[in-house]
């Protein structure tokens, strides 16, 4: 047994580190598909997006109220109120670049259905809408949603697309 161990013994150390490698590399992939697979966005069947005139009458009605934070002082600003979110009175929001379904449904819920009502956000209205944002929170600032907004509305599509590429 120990002449085997002699001639075979430095084969056998080699497999067992082949061994070890080929596990470990197998335990990290194991982690890094659960990982994508969580990041996964799930397919959802394309829906009707549009409101009924209960629903959006009750956005429209809603005016955006700025979140209170932790200031030094009090300041009294008053939001622009959301624009009536009729059925033919919507802008498409999907052009904002950073705007991708869901984050449409949620700004329609919110009462956000014009480009001229973002591009009329102080910075308030743009800390309120932000706050009610969840998962999104920060793109209309990254995105720079009322830059982009002020084109669209302004129907400045050269302009845009110079800045932020082809719609």
């Amino acid at each position: 047994m120990q002449q085997f161990f002699i001639d075979y013994g430095l084969w056998l150390l080699i497999a067992l580190l082949i061994l070890i490698g080929v596990v470990f590399l197998l335990a990290g992939r194991k982690k890094t598909v659960d990982v994508v697979q969580a990041e996964r966005p799930v397919e959802v069947e394309p829906r009707d997006v549009t409101p009924s005139a209960a629903v959006a009458a009750a956005v429209a009605a809603e005016p955006i109220m700025p979140v209170a934070e932790a200031a030094p002082a009090p300041v009294a600003v008053e939001p622009t109120p959301p624009a009536p979110a009729s059925a033919d009175a919507r802008d498409d929001l999907l052009k904002l670049k950073g705007v991708g379904p869901k984050l449409n449904l949620l700004l329609i819920e919110l009462g956000v259905t014009r480009y001229a009502q973002i591009a009329s956000w102080t910075d308030a209205d743009l800390a309120a809408i932000d706050a009610k944002l969840g998962n999104f929170k920060g793109r209309p600032v990254r995105d720079q949603w009322i830059d982009q907004a002020k084109y669209l509305a302004a129907g400045d599509q050269a302009g845009f697309e110079a800045k932020y590429g082809k719609l």
